[in-house]
């Protein structure tokens, strides 16, 4: 399993994160799921480093970055208090973007197509959704009531509703009921939005490109 990790991070990362997208619901709203949420969180961190250190980006960036947001994670899981939650979600979307940065310039960097890159095609887009997510959760703490949704629309939003919010604007798909009501959590919807768009024209549309040229001819 260790070599496994090793050898292919960007695949652990991904499939890590997609199990979070299963479990976050079970862990918000109560004492000991916050505490969960935030162990989550650690090993979430441990694995973005880990696979920036397969990749052509810098590991003692990704470690800058992912100190403090792990001291105050853990301050958070020992505290069962949020109130250090935007300070490490700020730390944790310039890691995560910081991470994605960095695995699309690995999977660049070259005309051959492993697996591992296949898998950091997911991992990549996953990165910056979460980046985007932990940027408004920021959003929220700095100016309350940036962001409204069917379900009790004067409250604030939890992270399971950021991160639908971040999945929907990425992708372009726009079936969330968590929209941006204040102007600057609206420019920052729109930024994800062309993100989003020029990840798959770039990145994804160059790795299929290759993947077909890769391809033998007939006969």
């Amino acid at each position: 399993m260790v070599r496994f990790v090793r050898r292919e991070p960007s695949a652990v990362l991904f499939a890590v994160q997609l199990a979070g997208v299963l479990l976050y619901p079970f862990m918000e709203g109560r004492g000991t799921g916050r505490a969960l949420l935030s162990l989550f969180g650690v090993l979430v961190l441990g694995l973005v480093v880990l696979a920036v250190r397969s990749s052509p980006g810098l590991t003692s960036v990704s470690i800058v970055l992912g100190i403090p947001a792990l001291v105050l994670l853990l301050i958070q899981v020992v505290t069962g208090d949020d109130a250090l939650l935007p300070y490490s979600s700020a730390f944790e979307a310039a890691l995560y973007f910081y991470a994605a940065g960095a695995l699309i310039a690995y999977m660049l960097a070259d005309h051959e197509i492993t697996r591992d890159e296949l898998f950091a095609v997911g991992a990549t887009f996953t990165l910056v959704a979460w980046g985007f997510a932990y940027i408004f959760v920021v959003i929220q703490a700095v100016e309350p009531r940036s962001f409204t949704a069917a379900v009790a629309p004067a409250a604030d939003r939890s992270w399971m509703e950021l991160l639908f919010l971040s999945f929907t604007t990425l992708t372009s798909t726009g079936l969330s009921d968590v929209v941006p009501v204040k102007a600057f959590a609206r420019s920052v919807v729109m930024i994800e939005q062309l993100a989003g768009l020029g990840y798959v024209a770039l990145v994804v549309s160059r790795l299929v490109g290759l993947t077909i040229m890769r391809r033998p001819g007939p006969g």
